[in-house]
């Protein structure tokens, strides 16, 4: 979305809305907001409908063992999940380092990053829309890493402003996606990890086709490429949400390949970081947001087993 785009009356009516509920979960204990975060993601689901047909079609086809009984259920977990993931986010600002940190059980494999950090070269950090992503980088810079999470804008801008207000408040330096280019090197040179959420492939971004649970997405290559070029530690992080509310922070090394075939190279280590998401999502899938059709773009050649399931029922395929 273009730079300082002027508000219209519809991004100040869901603006207004928007800040008005969480003016009042700001004042109920947070699992209180969380629960009422899980009821709205539910009203997502039913009555409200939205974007029901392609969650439903998604899981339907990343788990075909699944009965119908089980595919609602994980679709209802799925729009719980994400209302309360909105919520925390939202409520961010006012939990400070403290109560970041305490949102969090366990941490493994996190001496790796702090490691890095210590040796003052820069770090990449991958991740998906899985678990709580933006929890993930606030943990990260509450345990004192300095780093820059490349995002893109929303389409409301008043809601934009609003999460990178967020974001920054709990210590994270926000790079807008038409900047990371420039701003990446930057960041690398000054000792500070740089975060991507590499798992939605859309027009105008870099991307290659990867598995999926079997089937061709377009995934984002950027943090391939600046790993090629810079050869700096590179992890893939996970905030999972644990049964008892906590969150448990995972650390995965992803292997930068060296085959001296540049472009073979950057795609191995795509599938790579994406086969770590999969992994995390087959065990985990109410976890992971399932809205975002994952196979909308594919091959022109992708099989018709393969290809897009939401449209699938239509005969279509992915683009």
């Amino acid at each position: 979305m273009a730079r300082n785009v002027k508000p219209r009356l519809r991004h100040w009516v869901q603006y207004v809305a928007g800040r008005g509920i969480l003016s009042v979960l700001q004042v109920l204990p947070l699992g209180v907001a969380r629960a009422v975060g899980r009821w709205l993601g539910r009203l997502g689901y039913s009555p409200f409908g939205v974007r029901r047909n392609v969650v439903e079609r998604q899981i339907a086809a990343a788990f075909p063992d699944a009965d119908d009984r089980r595919v609602k259920t994980l679709v209802r977990e799925a729009y719980a999940h994400f209302g309360e993931v909105l919520i925390e986010t939202a409520l961010l600002p006012g939990m400070g380092r403290r109560g970041i940190l305490d949102l969090f059980g366990e941490a493994e494999g996190f001496e790796a990053i702090e490691a890095a950090r210590d040796a003052g070269k820069g770090i990449i950090l991958i991740t998906g829309h899985f678990g709580n992503w933006e929890l993930a980088g606030a943990y990260v810079a509450a345990r004192g890493v300095p780093i820059e999470v490349i995002v893109r804008r929303m389409n409301n801008p008043l809601f934009d402003a609003y999460v990178t207000r967020t974001r920054e408040g709990a210590g994270m330096i926000v790079v807008h996606d038409h900047d990371a280019v420039r701003r990446t090197p930057r960041a690398f040179r000054a000792g500070h990890a740089v975060a991507f959420v590499a798992d939605q492939g859309v027009l105008g971004l870099a991307s290659t086709f990867v598995p999926f649970f079997g089937r061709p997405a377009k995934t984002p290559r950027g943090p391939a490429v600046f790993a090629m070029r810079s050869r700096l530690p590179t992890f893939f992080v996970a905030a999972v949400r644990e049964p008892g509310g906590k969150y448990r922070c995972v650390v995965t090394p992803v292997e930068i390949p060296d085959t001296g075939e540049r472009e073979a190279d950057v795609d191995a280590m795509v599938a790579r970081y994406t086969a770590i998401l999969e992994g995390w999502v087959r065990r985990y899938p109410g976890q992971y947001f399932w809205h975002h059709r994952r196979w909308k773009r594919q091959p022109p050649d992708t099989p018709a087993e393969l290809r897009d399931p939401v449209l699938a029922g239509a005969g279509g395929g992915g683009r």
